[in-house]
C-alpha cells in the first residue's frame, strides 16, 4: 500500500486511497459522456504540512517525497527528465531585452515530454505487479509508453488514429508495442482504450484519466526551480491540447507553494493552435462547445480536451493567460527556433515558441523578465509538417566552378 499520497477529486473534493483500479472520482464521473470533457479527474495530494517543516530536505532528496512511488528502483533505467535549460540572448540578430530560456524535452529517451508521465505510470504499474499498459495517442504518448515499457519488460498496447505521423508510428512498432490504428480521431481512440481497460483489465496511461500522468509531468517544474536557482519565471509558455501538460506545470509549482519553497506562481501561458483551440475557447463558458480540430500540430490536435476542468481551474485560480496561433505562425516559429538555437522542434512544441514570439511582438515581455518556453518534442517526429518551408536545392557538378556559380552560396 502506497501511503505517500492520497487522491482527491478536483471537482467535489472527496478523497480516496490510491489504487491501480481507481482513475476518476466514482461520483463525479458517473454521468460522463463522449461529447464533453470528463468530470472527476483526480489529483495526488501529499502531507504538505509535514513536508513544509523539512523543505530543504525535500530539495536534497530531489523532490522524491513529492513523487507517488515507493522505490526509485521502480523507475526505468532510461534517463527521463533532467533535460537541459538553455538561455538565448538574440533572435534573428536582435538582442532580447528579456531573459529567454528554452526547456528542451526532446532530449528525453523517446524524444518528447511524454516520457515524464510514462515513467511514473510504468513504475507505479511495476510496484503493483501490472505488466500490460494501454494508451490512446496521436503518436508521442504512444511512442513514449512503448519505449518506456520496452525498458521495463512490460507490454504496451497503443491505439492511434490512422492519420498519426508515420515517424511516430514507426517508433511505436520498433519498441515492440502492439499498435492498434483506429478509423477515426484521437478522441475515438481514447474512448476505445477506456472501454478496453474495463473489458480486459489493462492498466490505462491516458492523460486526464490516470492521475499519475500529471505527477510525472509536474517534475518539469521541480527542474526549472533548481535550474533557475530557485528564481520564479515571470512567464512560462506551454503548448496545450488536452490540458494535462499545463496542469502538470501548475501542479509542480503548486506543490512548491504548499511546502513554502516559493511564494508566488509564475504566469503560465496556454498556447493552442487556432485550428484546435477548444480548451481556451471554452474557459468561463457555461456550456462546452466543440469545434472540429484541423491543425498540423498533431500532438495538440484535440476535439475534446480531456483535462479541461482542471486546466481551466488552474488558469483562473492563478491568473494564467492564453492565446491561439495559426499553423503558419507555428511553422514560421519552428524555422526561427531552429536557425537561431539549433533546436528542431515538432509543431506542438513550436506552438509554445510561437506564443512567445507573439508576446514579444506585442511588447508584453518586459526588460529583464525571465521567460521560459517548454519545447516538448523533436521535429524529427513529424518532418512532413515543415515541408512547406523546406527548399532543398538541386545537385551541382562536383567542380569549384559549379560551386562558384551556385546561387545558394554567398561569397
Amino acid at each position: 500500500m502506497n501511503g505517500k499520497f492520497i487522491l482527491t477529486c478536483s471537482g467535489c473534493g472527496k478523497t480516496f486511497a490510491p489504487s491501480p483500479e481507481l482513475y476518476l472520482c466514482p461520483d463525479c464521473s458517473r454521468n460522463n459522456d463522449t461529447v464533453n470533457p470528463p468530470k472527476g479527474v483526480l489529483k495526488a495530494i501529499y502531507d504538505y504540512e509535514i513536508l513544509s517543516k523539512h523543505k530543504e530536505e525535500v530539495i536534497t532528496k530531489h523532490f522524491w517525497d513529492l513523487i507517488p512511488l515507493l522505490k526509485k528502483e521502480s523507475l526505468p533505467k532510461l534517463r527521463v527528465g533532467e533535460t537541459p535549460l538553455y538561455r538565448f540572448d538574440r533572435i534573428d540578430g536582435e538582442t532580447l531585452t528579456f531573459e529567454l530560456y528554452l526547456k528542451d524535452d526532446s532530449q528525453n529517451p523517446t524524444f518528447s515530454f511524454k516520457d515524464r508521465a510514462s515513467a511514473v505510470v510504468s513504475a507505479y504499474a511495476k510496484e503493483n505487479g501490472i505488466s500490460t499498459i494501454v494508451a490512446a495517442s496521436t503518436g508521442n504518448a504512444g511512442s513514449s509508453l512503448a519505449g518506456i515499457c520496452a525498458s521495463q519488460e512490460q507490454k504496451a498496447i497503443i491505439m492511434v488514429p490512422k492519420s498519426a505521423p508515420h515517424a511516430k508510428l514507426t517508433q511505436i512498432v520498433m519498441y515492440g508495442a502492439t499498435i492498434v490504428p483506429v478509423n477515426g480521431t484521437y478522441d475515438m481512440a481514447f474512448d476505445l482504450s477506456m472501454e478496453a481497460t474495463k473489458e480486459f483489465g489493462w492498466y490505462n496511461r491516458n492523460t486526464a484519466f490516470n492521475p499519475l500522468t500529471i505527477e510525472g509531468k509536474k517534475t518539469v517544474s521541480f527542474e526549472l526551480f533548481k535550474q533557475l536557482s530557485r528564481a520564479i519565471p515571470d512567464y512560462i509558455f506551454v503548448p496545450v491540447g488536452d490540458g494535462v501538460i499545463i496542469s502538470g506545470v501548475y501542479k509542480g509549482y503548486e506543490d512548491l507553494l504548499k511546502i513554502g519553497l516559493i511564494d508566488r506562481m509564475p504566469t503560465i501561458v496556454a498556447v493552442q493552435a487556432a485550428g484546435s483551440s477548444n480548451l481556451i475557447e471554452n474557459i468561463g463558458k457555461p456550456d462546452f462547445t466543440i469545434k472540429p480540430s484541423n491543425t498540423l500540430a498533431d500532438s495538440i490536435s484535440v476535439d475534446i480536451p480531456r483535462n479541461f476542468f482542471m486546466a481551466q481551474d488552474y488558469l483562473l485560480q492563478y491568473k494564467g493567460e492564453w492565446l491561439s496561433v495559426t499553423d503558419d505562425d507555428i511553422v514560421n516559429a519552428s524555422k526561427i527556433l531552429a536557425r537561431n538555437t539549433g533546436i528542431f522542434a515538432e509543431p506542438a512544441a513550436s506552438t509554445a515558441f510561437a506564443g512567445m514570439l507573439c508576446y514579444q511582438k506585442n511588447q508584453k515581455l518586459l526588460t529583464k523578465q525571465r521567460v521560459v518556453v517548454l519545447l516538448t518534442g523533436s521535429g524529427l517526429k513529424d518532418l512532413k509538417a515543415v515541408s512547406s518551408v523546406i527548399n532543398i536545392p538541386n545537385a551541382i557538378d562536383p567542380t569549384i566552378d559549379s560551386l562558384r556559380k551556385n546561387e545558394w552560396i554567398k561569397f
